[in-house]
């Protein structure tokens, strides 16, 4: 039987993908884009539509692993909210009934539920959600239809990324936006100060994670558990491209909380892994890969 993966064609959806053929695993992809991958058998659908191939590949799977949804904390578009809700809510909701009890699910939520590093200290599992914006809430609100299937015992671990970062990010993710910027000799935009914190965790190691964390249960968080200064990223932008970036600082949101922070302990416990993020190479292969994509 296979592991199916939602959202297989995204960010992390394709990392986790590679990493399950690395395994050797069989994997069956879902997403609304097409999955053009060697050994990978595919169905292009959207998880609320009620299709019998996602259906019958739900009740078939030897696991699954959850990463559809509508990302985005800065999307302001009009219908986000709509968007947030059938994606972040709807599908996971869609999911659920499909999936026998006894199959294990990891469900990808956010580190954003936090609403940041509030106590002075890395976030915990036990701390309470804190959501701040629309993006954040609607991942509780999923987290919320995922509590009774974990309370009765099901293997359903819900997972709490940290900032995600590495080759196949999107384009309007920090560090994209910033390699972008210093290749067109633009200044890099920085949201609220360089002295913020962010708890990036190379995608190659949450896809492992996300991958290993399968028959537990309850929420993980997946973070390396050491913060960096925003500063410290720009400066890894400037070292990898061989520049001296140009800043501009400019207001950030109520969502762009000040700081996030990963308290590992429970991922570590349950898998033995504990993320190691190196800035200077994860910056050098989201560049390699932006230039890669422009060169067709």
């Amino acid at each position: 039987m296979p592991v199916v993966v939602t959202g297989a064609a995204g960010f992390v959806g394709s990392a986790v993908v590679s990493h399950l053929l690395e395994r050797d695993e069989p994997v069956l992809a879902i997403d609304r884009r097409p999955v053009a991958r060697p050994g990978v058998a595919a169905v292009r659908a959207d998880l609320c539509d009620g299709d019998p191939a996602v259906q019958a590949a739900l009740r078939a799977a030897e696991s699954v692993i959850h990463l559809a949804g509508c990302p985005g904390v800065r999307d302001r578009a009009p219908d986000v909210e709509r968007r947030r809700r059938r994606d972040n809510v709807e599908a996971i909701r869609a999911l659920l009934a499909a999936i026998p009890t006894d199959v294990p699910v990891v469900v990808a939520s956010s580190s954003s539920v936090y609403g940041g590093a509030r106590y002075g200290r890395a976030s915990r599992e036990s701390d309470p959600c804190d959501p701040v914006g629309g993006y954040a809430a609607s991942k509780v609100w999923a987290e919320q239809l995922c509590a009774a299937r974990v309370d009765a015992g099901a293997p359903l671990v819900v997972a709490r990324p940290f900032t995600v970062i590495g080759e196949g990010q999107r384009p309007d993710m920090a560090l994209s936006r910033w390699i972008a910027a210093a290749r067109q000799g633009r200044p890099l935009r920085v949201l609220g100060g360089l002295d913020r914190t962010r708890d990036f965790t190379d995608v190659r190691d949450v896809a492992r994670a996300l991958a290993a964390l399968r028959g537990a249960s309850g929420v993980v968080n997946i973070g390396a558990g050491s913060p960096h200064r925003l500063r410290d990223a720009v400066d890894a932008v400037g070292t990898v491209l061989g520049t001296e970036p140009v800043v501009e600082v400019v207001p950030a949101a109520p969502e762009e909380v000040p700081d996030t922070w990963a308290d590992p302990s429970r991922l570590a416990e349950l898998t033995g892994i504990v993320p190691v993020t190196d800035l200077v190479d994860a910056v050098a292969r989201v560049a390699d890969a932006a230039e890669l994509e422009a060169a067709g």
